[in-house]
């Protein structure tokens, strides 16, 4: 098995030459160096921050930024635990901490306000983040955001198999591709447009130093309930943006979010999954750049 399965870490300065190049940048935050880009207009004193989903990286909002650039400052991060950053060194995966980690990051950034966007667990994080830091956040906008307790209907392979002792103990050493494409299509509503690079991308970045126990770490971690009762406190002017087909966090949740804030707008992007941001990235798009225009 081991001959077939076993993948050695890629050297972070392999992945760097591939996933990292400009305007890919760097910057020490809590003793982690913080892979991150800061493209677009520099003089937009509101910058759009995109905080991706687990398991992903920054890479997952390239076709957003590709047009959000051309009239907005677009920042994004790979979180600890995934792409270039690595693991927190204290292996401490709570909400709190990404919360945490995301003030000091835009601090060292000198961002004392922004537009905050996040898919999936940047999503959580996102909201999370404007509850504790409200002066800080202009806008929101929620990408099959994670918080509510929901009950998927399918969850991606990686994450089953991170959550059995034993067998993901093995996981740290003997991780099958194929492991990586069917956990991607688990998430797309179509699957045929899961590419060969989409797969590599995801499957090479897990290989970075230190990410295969982070991932386990993440979703083996105690579960802390979800303060999910704190939605009805956000005041911020929110966009809800959701797949129709997800079925790792289906869309009641969009419409629990739609429910609960107090000013949002809701929009379900059929024939779209969990990612919409990556599996269709001009229909996903288009409210988002009509609610940056709105006030």
């Amino acid at each position: 098995m081991l001959l077939f399965f076993g993948y050695r870490d890629i050297p972070i300065e392999d992945l760097t030459i591939k996933y990292g190049k400009a305007p890919s940048k760097f910057i020490e935050v809590d003793g982690m160096n913080i892979h991150y880009r800061d493209e677009g207009t520099s003089s937009d004193s509101l910058p759009v921050v995109l905080i991706h989903g687990t398991g992903s990286s920054l890479h997952t909002f390239n076709d957003w930024t590709k047009q959000l650039k051309l009239e907005h400052r677009v920042i994004r991060m790979d979180l600890p635990a995934y792409g270039l950053t690595g693991a927190f060194p204290d292996r401490n995966y709570s909400m709190k901490n990404y919360v945490l980690f995301l003030k000091r990051f835009l601090k060292a950034l000198g961002v004392p306000k922004c537009v905050l966007g996040g898919n999936s667990l940047g999503g959580g994080i996102a909201w999370n983040f404007a509850v504790d830091y409200p002066e800080m956040v202009d806008k929101l906008i929620l990408i099959n955001a994670s918080g509510y307790p929901t009950e998927a209907k399918s969850v991606p392979l990686a994450f089953q198999i991170a959550q059995i002792p034993i067998i993901n103990t093995l996981f740290t050493f003997i991780t099958p591709k194929f492991i990586a494409r069917k956990s991607l299509e688990n998430v797309y509503a179509d699957k045929s447009i899961v590419s060969e690079a989409l797969v590599d991308r995801y499957f090479q970045l897990t290989l970075r130093k230190g990410n295969r126990q982070a991932f386990i770490d993440k979703l083996i971690a105690h579960k802390e309930p979800s303060p999910y009762q704190n939605i009805t406190q956000l005041k911020q002017k929110t966009l809800v943006l959701w797949g129709d087909k997800d079925e790792l966090i289906p869309v009641d949740a969009a419409h629990n979010f739609n429910r609960d804030l107090s000013n949002s707008t809701l929009v379900i992007l059929e024939n779209s999954g969990h990612v919409p941001m990556e599996e269709n990235p001009t229909e996903s798009l288009a409210p988002v750049i009509s609610f940056l225009k709105s006030r």
